[in-house]
């Protein structure tokens, strides 16, 4: 049973309310603990009956054996149908600083648990599947920040200068910088600095004759350092040179570091350059080459070649990156190349349109100035334009918010859920806009407030009935004051309104994610509240449950099948594939698997196929747009007339 209305309760109270009857019946006891129960075990009845599930769906927690229990950052989808569940540290400073390093590969048909040796600390590193079904995650954390008050070494960023040509070099972690004055900074990191630039051009003598003239360039590489020792003596704002320990000779005389300012004031988190492919095969990581820029909360968006561009995120320092330090990673050489300059705040949802270029919704995650790079736009890789797209409601509360490409990927329309204010503003709004991206003139219009009120956290998933399924999130800043919402809704295209689902047992707010699974159902996991209470005094644990929805479609009878056809699908052609009922096959849907952290998912998409009917099979068409179905690994989706989808198969699209 639901209410038709949407009443702004706790999901207790609803609870409660939906065993009404119950309640009356045992009113003279006087005893609210058997009020209590009795509310619950009428509730769990209801839910559990055929008519509740066929319509509003149902929700089961996955029971995870304690030693394979990891704090869920990220979450991508494998083409052998596992989720790869990656903690790094998992936002613990303890694990980091044992060098504890977790990730997990679930299979959630034989529900069985497998934790994979992790090299580096993946934790708020950014990741996306490549064409051959490898996963490529680039970034983490190097560092965690530091309040104010709580440090206890002088620290800054050392720029460290090679006026050398011939030779680059390669400074340990440990290196220090001493001051002329005799203070002196170890860093924090291994820096690799190139060679000087050497040119040559011809240039007028005194005599007036043109002669060949050598310029030599100093490069330069940055690294943080900190003070050897505690104190406030080694705090300085004046800039300085500072001579490089151990070096002797040439290179003591052209290798030096350029210094501002070393602060006791808050450091924040620190990225890393390394990055990974994970094998569905091997289940293990590679190492592939460094990033050129350490990267924390960075974005990782495939593009119509294959090739994977990266943005943003806060570099070793902690400094957020300028939009000069793009980078693209090629997948069939393995090597990372600059990329067209724009700047980012951290984590943006950036999806490929069908034109080639990257949308950015102006969805993002936490870092970053409030006045720059959060308006939505279109950006042109090839001229590296950035057109703005206006019309967004409530600009500033984006932030934390939810973008999703809506389905099918053909009409090119972006939604974009709720959010909140910058940093750890309270304020969240309920706000979805849409934009259609093929339109002359894109422009976001208004859509259905969402039902619970203002949601930041908030996951979208997409399902095979070209529907969205949105859950959890939180009303304040990081679920503060227990603002969790214990709530999910299904989002209709068509009729551009929301309908409720089941609500949900376990909140998820900062730190989670949700994904599809080739059954139809959806996973939702991770959730890092800061407090347990609602007046904020109780530190919270992260929440290691682990819930998924069986939609309601998988409760209205059998479901389509597909017995035989192809595993390779190529661009503008079609296959023909098996079924025992082609007349209940309505629609076909390639649908892209999720990598999802901070509840940003740009890689999920749904994409429409052609579907006609022969004998006992039917015949699928893809589109010939690269952009529109990138290389890689999909779950194909037939539904039948009542919406109801089949068990995915994979196949893999060239």
């Amino acid at each position: 049973m639901r209410f038709r209305t949407w009443p702004r309760t706790t999901g207790r109270t609803r609870r409660l309310a939906m065993g009404s009857t119950v309640l009356l019946a045992v009113a003279g006891m006087n005893a609210p603990a058997v009020l209590g129960f009795a509310g619950d075990r009428y509730h769990r009845y209801e839910i559990s009956r055929p008519a509740y599930k066929a319509r509003y769906g149902f929700w089961q927690t996955v029971r995870i054996p304690e030693h394979f229990r990891v704090n869920a950052i990220h979450a991508t989808l494998l083409r052998t149908g596992k989720v790869l569940i990656v903690a790094g540290s998992g936002n613990s400073r303890q694990n980091f600083d044992a060098g504890t390093f977790r990730s997990l590969l679930w299979d959630p048909v034989r529900n069985t648990y497998k934790l994979v040796p992790t090299p580096a600390d993946m934790f708020c590193g950014g990741h996306t599947s490549l064409p051959d079904g490898r996963v490529l995650l680039a970034g983490g954390t190097l560092r965690y920040e530091a309040l104010k008050g709580a440090v206890t070494r002088a620290a800054g960023t050392m720029r460290i200068r090679n006026e050398d040509p011939d030779h680059g070099h390669v400074l340990p972690r440990g290196t220090v910088f001493t001051a002329p004055d005799g203070r002196a900074y170890r860093s924090t990191a291994r820096a690799v600095v190139p060679p000087a630039v050497k040119t040559t051009a011809r240039a007028a003598d005194r005599s007036g004759r043109r002669r060949p003239q050598v310029r030599v360039t100093a490069s330069e590489q940055h690294v943080f350092v900190e003070a050897v020792a505690e104190g406030g003596r080694y705090v300085t704002a004046a800039p300085a040179q500072y001579a490089i320990r151990g070096l002797t000779g040439a290179d003591a005389r052209n290798l030096y570091g350029m210094g501002d300012r070393m602060t006791l004031d808050k450091q924040d988190f620190q990225g890393i350059r390394s990055a990974y492919e994970f094998d569905p095969v091997t289940e293990q990581y590679e190492p592939v080459p460094d990033m050129r820029s350490a990267r924390w909360y960075p974005t990782l968006t495939g593009l119509p070649d294959g090739r994977v561009v990266t943005v943003s995120g806060l570099d070793d320092t902690g400094r957020i990156l300028t939009g000069d330090d793009n980078e693209v990673y090629d997948p069939r050489t393995r090597t990372w190349a600059k990329a067209p300059d724009h700047y980012f705040p951290t984590y943006p949802s950036l999806f490929l349109t069908a034109k080639g270029q990257l949308f950015y919704s102006g969805s993002n995650s936490g870092y970053g100035p409030a006045t720059e790079g959060r308006d939505p736009g279109i950006w042109d890789l090839r001229r590296n334009t950035f057109t703005a797209v206006p019309g967004l409601r409530d600009p500033e509360l984006t932030e934390t918010s939810s973008s999703v490409l809506l389905p099918p990927a053909q009409e090119q329309r972006v939604m974009v859920l709720g959010g909140g204010g910058v940093g750890e503003s309270p304020r969240s709004t309920a706000r979805t806009d849409i934009v259609d991206l093929s339109a002359p003139d894109p422009h976001f219009t208004p859509g259905p407030d969402l039902p619970a009120g203002g949601t930041r956290y908030l996951n979208s998933v997409i399902l095979p009935d070209d529907t969205v399924f949105t859950t959890g999130g939180s009303a304040d800043y990081r679920g503060k004051h227990r603002s969790d919402i214990l709530r999910a809704q299904v989002y209709h295209p068509g009729s551009n309104a929301f309908t409720p689902a089941a609500d949900p047992s376990v909140g998820r707010d900062y730190h989670s994610e949700a994904l599809l699974l080739p059954d139809g159902r959806v996973v939702t996991l991770g959730s890092d509240p800061l407090f347990a209470d609602k007046d904020d005094t109780e530190p919270a644990t992260f929440e290691q449950r682990v819930e998924v929805f069986t939609p309601a479609y998988l409760f209205h009878g059998d479901r389509p099948r597909l017995t035989g056809g192809p595993a390779v699908l190529r661009r503008g052609s079609a296959a023909a594939f098996t079924t025992p009922a082609p007349a209940d096959i309505a629609t076909a849907r390639l649908m892209r698997p999720s990598s999802v952290t901070h509840v940003t998912d740009v890689e999920q998409r749904s994409v429409a196929l052609g579907v006609t009917r022969s004998g006992g099979a039917v015949r699928l068409s893809v589109p010939g747009n690269a952009a529109l179905v990138p290389p890689g690994w999909y779950m194909l989706f037939v539904t039948d007339r009542r919406g109801t989808p089949s068990v995915a198969r994979w196949v893999k699209v060239v």
